[in-house]
């Protein structure tokens, strides 16, 4: 149902983004995305389905607790973020269903 509009990209190594890497997959009746938002509150993440298009926006601040001078190594990712997926013509944006646990975002998005 969802092949021609997502590639199928499976290579041994994972491209890091910003704000959230995600996996896609789908099932007979629907799409499904998870995103790895760790550290976010579910109040600070936005989704959105516009126009066949899915949005996911948020933003990770740097809350230092410590002089920012004393830090040796800064890994993590901070600042605002978006991602976003065409989606195929039969996803309707009445059908999506999110959920957010330990970090991790799911949305379901069904078939209109």
């Amino acid at each position: 149902m969802f092949e021609d509009n997502f590639t199928r990209e499976r290579s041994a190594h994972a491209t890091s983004h910003l704000g959230a890497t995600v996996d896609i997959y789908e099932t007979e009746n629907e799409l499904v995305l998870t995103a790895d938002l760790p550290g976010l509150e579910d109040k600070n993440i936005d989704v959105r389905v516009e126009n066949n298009m899915l949005t996911i926006r948020g933003e990770r601040k740097f809350e230092n607790e410590a002089n920012q001078d004393n830090y040796l190594r800064v890994e993590r990712a901070y600042g605002p973020f978006t991602r976003s997926f065409s989606l195929p013509n039969t996803v309707s944006s009445e059908t999506v269903r999110a959920g957010y646990s330990n970090g991790v975002l799911t949305l379901h998005l069904g078939e209109a």
